[in-house]
């Protein structure tokens, strides 16, 4: 066990110093920003064009488990899903997908590196839902550029109407659920909860933990 320094006290100021703590593993979940930087991956539609992005992470991960003195540290690699498993299909999500799983299948990370595909766990109505929301929301805006004397009343009003015309009950509380673009998973826990859980299966089986 790892002994709780005072920095780390700070964070759980309650933690009993002689307990000391376990290194269980590390999850690696980004990619959004890597993944449309067409300046760093300049070549990023073609194949191996994310070849950096898979060196970095490599070296990222032998990085953090030299830092921490832990070799063998147990890594969970969640490769991007955004748009679900046909957006995977196409570039550059296709090569990006490709360059965040490459790691797990180099033979120094067998039996402690996983990728898990989180594409599966992508709600494509959820999506195509707020699609429709966002164009609804273009459209009266567009409206009411129309008339720039309308009063904000009468702008509330006409937009109540078109959504009760263009949406159903059913829907508006799906919508609820949606707290952010597509690019942080809609900020559904629809989405993200499923997701977290597949990363905890995956790291319970390095643990020797079946879930």
């Amino acid at each position: 066990m790892i002994p709780l320094t005072d920095r780390h006290s700070r964070v759980v100021p309650e933690y009993d110093p002689k307990q000391g703590y376990e290194l269980a593993g590390s999850v690696w979940f980004q990619g959004w920003n890597d993944l449309v930087d067409s300046w760093t991956y300049n070549n990023r539609m073609k194949p191996g064009g994310y070849d950096l992005y898979c060196q970095l992470l490599t070296d990222l991960i032998r990085d953090v488990r030299k830092d921490l003195n832990a070799p063998k540290l147990p890594f969970v690699i969640g490769v991007i899903g955004i748009g679900g498993v046909k957006e995977g299909e196409k570039r550059p999500q296709l090569y990006f997908r490709q360059a965040q799983a490459a790691p797990a299948l180099l033979p120094e990370f067998q039996g402690n590196v996983v990728a898990v595909q989180t594409a599966p766990y992508w709600d494509c109505d959820l999506d195509a839902l707020q699609q429709r929301m966002e164009r609804l929301d273009a459209r009266m805006e567009q409206e009411v550029k129309k008339d720039p004397n309308l009063s904000q009343a009468a702008r509330d009003e006409a937009y109540r109407k078109a959504v009760a015309e263009n949406l159903t009950p059913e829907e508006l509380k799906r919508l609820k659920g949606i707290s952010n673009g597509g690019y942080n998973y809609l900020g559904a826990a629809k989405i993200v909860a499923p997701i977290g859980k597949a990363f905890a299966d995956a790291m319970a089986q390095f643990c020797g933990k079946q879930p």
